[in-house]
């Protein structure tokens, strides 16, 4: 089935086909004003929502329903007998994934006793289907890997498909199940939050970041949780995550026109030359050969 993408800001949206009538679409809304994806799904799909941070606004019938997207709250849409279009109103700073998988593929990822599932029943396949949630633990790890872990491109499509399955996995484990998670200390939401306030820490003070040690203490953790968490969520070291993302900010303030020295100061080199060291060691090209490639 085709899929229409249109009305879709540059740089909001990241489209992952992972096979045929299955794929991921990442949502970061990192602007000050509120954004609008209009998209095109045919009703043979079933739609997961996952609102990691911020919120967001579901409008159908040409607005005259409207369904909430909470952070930290999904959202399980399916209806078979008519379309249901994508007309999603996302936040400021809100990040937000969606799955979307063919009745058919879903079916075929589970064993016909799987019946503590409502619509994989025989008496409900054609009937529509919506339900919300709130994000466990261990779900909040798998999309927080999602949006942000680095793979290397020839291993980025198995890495996606499988943290797509693990997720869909873990949407419908039954709760006598739960309590086996990803890592025991993280199924404390308690520690998910420290851990995720430490990476808001670092990239708000990207320039004079604070030592493990002192990132450590203030958020609460013993270093050694704070490092083995970090890197169970996020998919790296805490520096390394910050390098990357430093570079990737760069990136971004380099193609809007920054000069390389502006830039560098703004993500905490305090010479053009190291910082034109590190943006070579990441991208194997200069800070200038990039932006004349870029324009």
């Amino acid at each position: 089935m085709e899929l229409i993408s249109k009305n879709i800001a540059e740089g909001l949206m990241e489209e992952i086909r992972l096979e045929e009538h299955f794929q991921i679409l990442k949502f970061q809304n990192e602007t000050k004003e509120k954004q609008t994806v209009i998209r095109d799904i045919d009703s043979s799909f079933i739609q997961f929502h996952y609102a990691i941070k911020g919120s967001g606004t579901f409008s159908f019938n040409n607005g005259s329903y409207t369904m909430p997207m909470r952070e930290e709250t999904s959202l399980l849409l399916y209806n078979p007998t008519r379309e249901l279009p994508m007309n999603l109103q996302i936040e400021p700073n809100s990040w937000l994934i969606t799955l979307l998988v063919s009745i058919k593929k879903f079916h075929s990822l589970f064993s016909m006793e799987a019946n503590y599932i409502p619509f994989l029943s025989e008496e409900n396949k054609d009937k529509k289907y919506y339900s919300d949630m709130a994000i466990s633990p261990s779900m909040a790890v798998v999309l927080n890997q999602l949006m942000n872990f680095n793979v290397h491109s020839s291993l980025k499509q198995l890495y996606y498909k499988a943290k797509a399955y693990e997720l869909l996995s873990l949407h419908f484990n039954k709760p006598e199940d739960a309590d086996v998670e990803q890592c025991p200390f993280l199924a404390d939401e308690i520690n998910v939050q420290k851990i995720k306030q430490a990476k808001k820490i670092i990239i708000h003070r990207m320039a004079e970041p604070p030592t493990l040690q002192d990132l450590a203490l203030e958020v609460g953790l013993s270093l050694k949780k704070l490092k083995d968490g970090f890197k169970q969520i996020y998919g790296e070291p805490v520096f390394t995550f910050l390098f990357d993302h430093k570079m990737e900010l760069a990136c971004k303030l380099l193609a809007e026109g920054d000069n390389v020295s502006e830039v560098g100061l703004k993500i905490g080199y305090s010479t053009s030359s190291h910082f034109i060291a590190a943006f070579k060691k990441k991208f194997g090209t200069t800070p200038k050969k990039y932006v004349s490639n870029h324009n």
